[in-house]
């Protein structure tokens, strides 16, 4: 039996099945990563087979391709990838010369991270939420570490990867300034931003909630308005707030304001019949350094109004079921009211009249004053020519 195992024939078989089975031992070891690289983009990225020194004759393939991105091939087998961009990326196989799997390496390109920029926001005392944005987008994962000082010690900074924000609980509202420092970390590095934090200037509350808009029965011209404190905010004597509401007609351009410390008040002069809109928004009573909140969505309300019903029309014909008394009651006022119209029309006729005369005797008086001037200029120059006839008739 073993003299059959090392005969021709059972070498022969067993060197077929070998050589057979040998691409796919390959494929299988090519779907195997056996790391993981991270590579800056726009850089040349150096992908080692192996970790030996031995320079052996390697190939490379790239997602079971052999196109490869712009590259070089060391001598000891090392792939070397110039300029890689983000096509460059993907699973990198190399083999030896008779196409034998050495290693797989997953490829991933980006930028070391960059400074954040850091915004906070305060909506109450006891609660500070700060968010960041990148000004470098790496395109690979990183972790973040945040940290909230007072100026004396330091105190975590509650991180949200996905949101990224953190969030500080009851912080020391008495120092005036604090400092957050944000650490950011990725496979090219780590960034430390920090920023300054005036929690004073910084607390602006959430907008008022529950806004309603009231009429008041048997007043034309108020109005109620109700609100709710934020939600967000702690209601107890320590925190008051002051509350600033204005309102207009529709379609005016210009608010009428009131402020109030209390959750409702009255306005006393809407303007009767129309249509009012009205906001609310809130401020910290004591921090006059604080800012005021968004304001709440536009509301509309209108005054209350006293809907009277008018009384139809009765006509003469519906009060008199007679026909006979029908017509003279019903032909009386018209006669009445047209004898008045005479003695109006005869009224004015003379007053025309008169005023006709009046004019008419001016305009004849002014004729007849200037046509006795004009004579009285003729007579005399009459008179002067006669005269100066007379002395040239007289002997010298």
């Amino acid at each position: 039996m073993p003299g059959l195992l090392f005969s021709p024939l059972c070498l022969t078989v067993i060197w077929f099945l070998s050589w057979s089975l040998c691409p796919s031992c390959a494929q299988i070891w090519t779907d195997e990563v056996s790391g993981e690289q991270y590579g800056r983009l726009e850089s040349n990225v150096t992908l080692a087979c192996n970790n030996s020194e031995i320079r052996l004759p390697v190939s490379w393939h790239l997602s079971h391709s052999t196109v490869l991105p712009w590259h070089q091939v060391t001598p000891n087998g090392s792939l070397v990838l110039l300029h890689a961009n983000h096509s460059a990326q993907g699973t990198y196989s190399c083999y030896d010369n008779s196409g034998r799997f050495l290693r797989s390496i997953k490829l991933r390109l980006g930028h070391p991270p960059g400074r954040l920029t850091i915004s906070c926001q305060v909506p109450n005392h006891t609660h500070v939420r700060c968010s960041w944005v990148e000004t470098v987008k790496t395109f690979l994962p990183a972790e973040y570490n945040a940290s909230f000082s007072n100026g004396k010690e330091w105190s975590p900074c509650i991180v949200d990867v996905t949101q990224k924000h953190c969030d500080v609980v009851h912080p020391a509202f008495w120092q005036p300034i604090h400092t957050l420092r944000i650490t950011e970390t990725n496979a090219l590095g780590s960034k430390n931003t920090t920023a300054s934090v005036k929690l004073h200037e910084l607390l602006k509350p959430d907008p008022p909630e529950s806004v309603l808009v009231k009429e008041l029965e048997g007043y034309p011209k108020k109005l109620l308005i109700s609100w709710r404190f934020p939600s967000s905010w702690p209601q107890h004597d320590a925190f008051p707030l002051i509350f600033h509401i204005r309102y207009r007609p529709q379609g005016s351009m210009f608010w009428s304001e009131i402020y109030s410390l209390d959750n409702s008040i009255v306005i006393w002069d809407a303007l009767a019949g129309h249509l009012h809109q009205v906001q609310v928004r809130t401020r910290d009573e004591i921090n006059a350094e604080s800012q005021w909140s968004e304001w709440s969505p536009l509301l509309l309300g209108r005054p209350w109004e006293d809907y009277i019903t008018p009384e139809p029309d009765v006509e003469p014909e519906d009060i008199f079921t007679l026909p006979t008394k029908s017509k003279p009651e019903a032909s009386t006022p018209k006669s009445r009211g047209s004898k008045h119209g005479d003695e109006g029309n005869l009224g004015l006729v003379i007053l025309l009249v008169l005023f006709s005369v009046v004019i008419l005797t001016t305009i004849f008086s002014l004729i007849f004053v200037v046509w006795m001037r004009q004579r009285r200029r003729d007579h005399a120059t009459k008179q002067e020519l006669t005269s100066m006839v007379k002395m040239k008739s007289i002997p010298i």
